[in-house]
């Protein structure tokens, strides 16, 4: 049974592995994702944000996260699930997960930035309700898929 769990540091390889996988098969690893999975904790967690794990028996095989970007916004970040446990719901209920924290810390808008390769996850962000908006003032260029969630409505 899959457990979301909420970041520990010792689970900053778990993190860092799940992500490197996805970045570097699409080749869209970036100077910034560098940083992030490479500090989590500073780059998220110190900076008001939250990371979700999913952790199956005693293994991690999935991670989401939120970064607050602003006062009642944040950014969905770092959505990875392992080669071999995909297309199992793990991605929902890591997006539920996040989705429920912003709720709770009376979140407005979440955002994310994406690459147009990831169907996959682009289907799954519409089906949650996010929609399409302008690429402006991306931190990644690679980035050409900008969604945002309304909360408030």
């Amino acid at each position: 049974m899959i457990e979301i769990i909420e970041f520990e540091d010792k689970y900053k390889e778990d993190f860092r592995r799940l992500n490197l996988e996805w970045l570097e098969k699409y080749h869209l690893l970036e100077p910034h994702d560098q940083l992030v999975i490479d500090n989590p904790k500073s780059t998220i967690i110190d900076k008001g944000g939250y990371i979700f794990l999913a952790k199956l028996d005693n293994e991690m095989v999935g991670s989401a996260g939120l970064s607050k970007e602003h006062e009642n916004e944040y950014e969905l970040v770092k959505m990875a699930v392992a080669p071999a446990f995909r297309g199992k719901g793990i991605s929902k209920l890591l997006m539920e997960k996040c989705l429920e924290k912003a709720k709770a810390v009376n979140a407005k808008k979440i955002m994310l930035y994406s690459n147009s390769q990831l169907q996959t996850a682009i289907t799954l962000y519409r089906k949650y309700g996010f929609y399409h908006v302008p690429v402006i003032n991306a931190p990644f260029v690679t980035a050409d898929v900008k969604m945002e969630l309304d909360l408030q409505q």
